[in-house]
């Protein structure tokens, strides 16, 4: 199993919209890719010296395979629609882990 995680550093005034935009749009859009199995979203605690929020957005896979075709195939319309949204409100890193049986 692969975990791509996804960590979100938002700004406070643009959180709650894009929490809600996460939940309603892009999360339903990454998963309808058929690229992942699950999913699970988490704020991450602690304080921020600049005000802004951070999420931990984890989308599970089944195979390395999944992961490419994801990048090369449906990643860059996703990653553009957030940046049109949210435009010089966020960054991002991107991290792929792998599950140690």
């Amino acid at each position: 199993m692969l975990l791509y995680n996804v960590t979100v550093n938002i700004e406070k005034e643009s959180e709650k919209e894009w929490v809600l935009w996460m939940k309603k749009t892009h999360i339903p859009d990454v998963l309808a890719t058929g690229m992942f199995v699950e999913n699970k979203f988490f704020r991450i605690v602690h304080e921020s010296e600049d005000g802004s929020v951070n999420y931990s957005v984890q989308y599970f896979a089944e195979s390395m395979e999944k992961i490419m075709e994801y990048q090369k195939n449906h990643a860059p319309k996703l990653q553009q629609d957030i940046e049109e949204k949210f435009k010089n409100k966020y960054v991002i890193f991107r991290t792929l882990l792998e599950s140690v049986e």
